[in-house]
């Protein structure tokens, strides 16, 4: 199952499940099966139901055949939104996951032994195709980072590693957009992370039932058709299990809270000289599974 926010002209966006080349509108093929509008406005209000939103979902899907075809769109018809356009809370980064990426950064002795954090605005998200500012005025080092990102589904806190996976809604690709010149200059970060439209997320969120194993995903990002990044899950330091156990470590995760769980090696900063991200570059992200997010720098 793949979950979209989408919109159409100027209708107010809706809920959306991807069915092959076509987008459902969950609203309405539900009002028309039960005469009920119980489905909420925002996905992350969906997440919030729980178990009850995929089973009213997997009834909606027996009944395909029978929906009016007013209900579906073309997915090339649409403006996909982020999945969760407006998160309750800061997106929460894991810093330095993959090792070739901490040594391109530095050296070895940049590895972690223990989970670097930091979080991204909620101003920062736009969606698939969404066109990323160029901030020129504030950074000439805009640099792109493709990385694997998981929706928590359920509350929770001290979660086990052995039971991470229950917290999980679903996976989505996330482009943590960095001004290096920024994060240099001010010795965190935060306001390096957090420009405007620099956490491009999407194209949709894959429930966690149809990924058997996101500790073994192949990740990669092309900029202007050129391979920048190219590797696989399993060479993240800190699983995505052992990741949502740390964070609950006295922290309550909650629906609808979105972590990033690193990128590999290949970013701009890493070639020598450095390739930063141009107005009118294209980026495109793509994980095992889920699909390709793709977006473009202004000008």
């Amino acid at each position: 199952m793949k979950f979209v926010t989408a919109k159409t002209g100027s209708d107010k966006p809706f809920i959306g499940l991807v069915i092959e080349k076509t987008i459902l509108h969950i609203q309405k093929a539900e009002f028309s099966l039960t005469g009920e509008s119980w489905v909420p406005d925002s996905l992350v209000e969906a997440i919030d139901m729980g178990e009850l939103f995929i089973s009213r979902i997997k009834e909606i899907v027996q009944h395909i055949p029978s929906l009016q075809e007013h209900f579906f769109y073309e997915l090339d018809s649409v403006q996909l939104l982020s999945p969760i356009p407006k998160p309750r809370k800061n997106i929460i980064c894991v810093g330095k996951n993959y090792a070739d990426h901490a040594i391109e950064m530095g050296s070895a002795a940049d590895i972690p032994e223990d989970i670097i954090i930091f979080t991204k605005a909620p101003t920062t998200v736009i969606g698939h195709k969404g066109i990323v500012l160029n901030h020129s005025g504030i950074t000439n080092q805009l640099d792109y980072e493709g990385e694997l990102a998981i929706v928590i589904g359920k509350e929770g806190i001290g979660i086990p590693e052995d039971r991470a996976k229950e917290y999980i809604f679903g996976y989505t690709i996330l482009n943590d957009i960095t001004a290096r010149d920024l994060q240099a200059k001010h010795k965190q970060f935060f306001l390096g992370k957090s420009l405007d439209t620099t956490c491009p997320i999407g194209p949709w969120i894959v429930h966690s039932s149809h990924i058997e194993d996101p500790n073994n995903l192949h990740i990669a990002t092309w900029i202007n058709g050129e391979k920048r990044q190219d590797s696989n899950t399993q060479n993240c330091i800190f699983s995505i299990e052992k990741i949502i156990s740390i964070l609950s470590r006295g922290m309550t995760l909650q629906p609808g809270d979105i972590i990033a769980t690193g990128t590999p090696a290949g970013v701009g900063k890493g070639f020598k000289p450095p390739k930063f991200l141009k107005p009118g570059d294209i980026m495109e992200v793509t994980v095992e599974g889920i699909g390709t997010l793709r977006n473009k720098i202004e000008g």
